[in-house]
């Protein structure tokens, strides 16, 4: 597949927004893939951290925020312990996962769990569950 790029998408308003938000500069990473090599949720992830730096980098905004990469984002920090340049890719996950909610993007719908489900989970998880998945 080829990819024309022009400065309008590599710099457009949402990525703008998901650096200021997360208050990391996606052009400084330069892919090498530490981040990727230690995740722990990278197994479960159909984009690596590195491949939605690099997504966000070309200016595919949409392809991120509809990827469920971002919500299997552990936030454990590992990417950032790893990063030569310190980029902390859970903050940018996180920003994502705000955006796509903003959007209507939703990897999980509370409401359509049933009783049985919610019933079993623990407390923590649920209060954890709110506060990632819902605005």
């Amino acid at each position: 597949m080829r990819t024309c790029l022009n400065v309008n998408d590599l710099r457009n308003d949402i990525i703008r927004r998901v650096e200021e938000m997360s208050g990391q500069d996606l052009m400084a990473c330069y892919q090498c893939g530490n981040c990727s090599a230690g995740c722990p949720a990278a197994g479960a992830m159909d984009l690596l951290p590195n491949q939605i730096i690099r997504l966000l980098q070309l200016g595919r905004v949409q392809e991120v925020l509809h990827s469920k990469a971002i919500w299997y984002c552990a936030a454990c920090l590992t990417c950032e312990a790893r990063c030569p340049k310190g980029i902390d890719v859970a903050r940018i996950t996180e920003a994502l996962r705000t955006l796509a909610m903003e959007k209507g993007i939703r990897f999980i719908d509370i409401e359509e769990l049933p009783p049985e489900t919610l019933a079993d989970l623990p407390q923590q998880a649920c209060i954890g569950g709110f506060r990632k998945y819902n605005i």
